[in-house]
């Protein structure tokens, strides 16, 4: 009976540390809708109205697997408002099966191995002397800079995207939220 209530209360005691771990991260508002902590990449991004050309542009390239496996990712999320930027007719080309591998390109671009929350990213900005390198999974390369608190992100071809939302926690990541879409070289 001792050994079965110690058990018990060492059960609790496990419970209550891995609950309190699991909620030290907090939930954020993003397109309306809550991300919260303990889903993945593609089950918070899902219910987010602002990313609904996101959404469907992973399931055009096939990457909903990726994301929602172990990882961990950092995922720089352009909203549908950084996909209307685009030239018009861009999101409709690139959704086509035949364009496959160039928007799998393109999304995996916006995804760094590895979770860098904003912290981790400033850091990285100082010891660069106000500049990081960030290697995407896709092999390209974002440049994380600061302007005041604000953190930007430029791309190979010169362009620059400012985040917007930082720090949405993820179970198998974070994602910041982008203003631009990112271009790679190729």
């Amino acid at each position: 009976m001792k050994t079965q209530k110690f058990l018990s209360a060492a059960f609790l005691a496990f419970a209550m540390v891995v609950t309190s771990a699991s909620f030290a991260q907090k939930t954020v508002m993003v397109g309306g809708a809550a991300m919260y902590p303990s889903k993945n990449i593609i089950e918070n991004a899902v219910n987010s109205k602002d990313h609904t050309t996101l959404v469907a542009a992973v399931k055009a390239a096939g990457l909903v697997e990726t994301l929602q496996g172990a990882g961990p990712f950092t995922v720089f999320a352009p909203t549908n408002m950084a996909f209307d930027k685009l030239p018009k007719g861009t999101v409709e080309t690139l959704v086509k099966p035949e364009n496959k591998k160039m928007l799998t390109n393109i999304l995996t671009y916006h995804v760094v191995s590895g979770k860098m929350n904003a912290k981790d990213i400033d850091k990285a900005i100082k010891a660069g002397n106000g500049k990081a390198t960030l290697k995407t999974v896709s092999g390209g390369t974002l440049t994380a800079w600061m302007k005041g608190k604000d953190l930007y992100l430029t791309d190979e071809k010169g362009g620059s995207s400012k985040v917007t939302i930082a720090d949405v926690n993820q179970s198998n990541g974070v994602i910041h939220v982008v203003d631009t879409v990112l271009m790679p070289k190729s």
